[in-house]
């Protein structure tokens, strides 16, 4: 399957509705206005509960330490993925560089997957500014990497070759829960070989959900974990990055040495606090949302629609030939906002899209291809 890009749209992707007004508080199907946004589970927009405690946060100096709300937070998610200490930072990209440059030395390789975030979607800022390698390995169609993948792109010691000395994993990949075996096969060849572990969980508490297991059992394996609070869990804003003591301090200097430093952020964090207490349980809500209309589209000729048992809240569809252009167009004249390219698009459900959204977007693609 062609698969569009996973990375955010560029500003003129989204000018196809620029007329159409979004009205985040219009939650009734085919009201005035209304815009379905199916691009990505970033666009959510604060709930008024969220925007309260914002108002409401109790703020200090972060980059002195004195924002008690930011502390909770870092505390918070440290303590659900299991690890000892978190940093709170601007976002799911800078927690991943400041994971992957805290961890590897300049001209030191960090392996990965050919089509994970930290490889495709980040600027290559490790490489550009950390001076680490990315070694990209070809993924399987679900996404996964194998032990013995791993194992032979190790290098031996030898001065012509870079030191290996990192594995970064992603969980979710494309909305798709990795196999916990695997991944704990792949810690163990890791290990023996001296190699630490960094996790892209951008999306995992998307995998908490659809698995029912916790957080902490999901990241044991890996020494640090990035949990992003600006997708799924619907914060404006914000990734924690978590692991050892001492490597969070480290990684909180290279912040500051990256321009992350926040002062009072605790208006931030407290969307985080927020989404921890009140938007977790409520992904099976987007998961079950991206289920029907996985179905629904099914049922369309000429759509070869993409999700597996270890999918989550993203669609996937190929398309005939050319028709994801016209077809994004057409649904934007009726404010439902596509992301795609080619002959496939991605379907992203979150907290702003309802089921009966689902059933509006299902009868507007049918109708497009003659089958409504």
């Amino acid at each position: 399957m062609n698969t569009p890009p996973t990375h955010e749209p560029a500003p003129h992707q989204a000018r196809h509705a620029e007329d159409i007004v979004y009205d985040s508080n219009t939650r009734t199907r085919g009201a005035p206005n209304r815009v379905i946004d199916l691009r990505s589970d970033t666009v959510t927009r604060p709930t008024p509960a969220m925007r309260e405690a914002m108002a409401e946060a109790d703020v200090g100096d972060d980059v002195f330490g004195d924002d008690p709300t930011v502390n909770a937070l870092e505390e918070r998610v440290a303590a659900l993925v299991g690890k000892e200490a978190g940093l709170f930072v601007p976002s799911g990209t800078q927690s991943n560089f400041l994971a992957l440059i805290t961890h590897c030395a300049r001209g030191e390789e960090i392996i990965t997957g050919r089509d994970y975030h930290v490889n495709k979607y980040e600027a290559g800022g490790a490489s550009a500014f950390g001076g680490a390698i990315l070694t990209a390995l070809p993924q399987a169609a679900n996404g996964s990497l194998t032990p013995d993948q791993i194992a032979a792109a190790v290098k031996p010691d030898d001065s012509h070759l870079p030191v290996s000395r990192l594995v970064s994993l992603e969980n979710t990949w494309n909305g798709r829960v990795q196999d916990q075996a695997n991944i704990e096969a792949i810690a163990v060849v890791a290990r023996a070989n001296g190699l630490s572990l960094h996790l892209d969980g951008a999306r995992l508490m998307n995998a908490v959900i659809a698995t029912r297991r916790s957080a902490a059992d999901l990241a044991a394996p890996f020494d640090t974990v990035s949990l992003c609070l600006s997708k799924g869990l619907g914060a404006p804003i914000g990734s924690v990055l978590s692991g050892p003591r001492d490597f969070i301090r480290k990684a909180r200097r290279n912040r500051k040495m990256a321009g992350g430093g926040m002062r009072q952020a605790g208006v931030l964090a407290a969307c985080g606090l927020h989404a921890l207490d009140h938007h977790v349980e409520r992904l099976a809500q987007d998961h079950a949302n991206a289920k029907r209309l996985a179905q629904a589209l099914s049922a369309i000729p000429g759509l070869v629609v993409d999700y597996p048992a270890n999918a989550t809240n993203m669609v996937w569809v190929t398309l005939p030939d050319g028709a994801f252009a016209p077809l994004q167009k057409a649904m934007a004249e009726q404010g439902i906002l596509l992301l795609g390219g080619g002959n496939a698009m991605r379907i992203v459900a979150h907290l702003d899209v309802t089921e009966d959204d689902m059933t509006c977007v299902a009868d507007a693609m049918a109708a497009y291809f003659g089958a409504g």
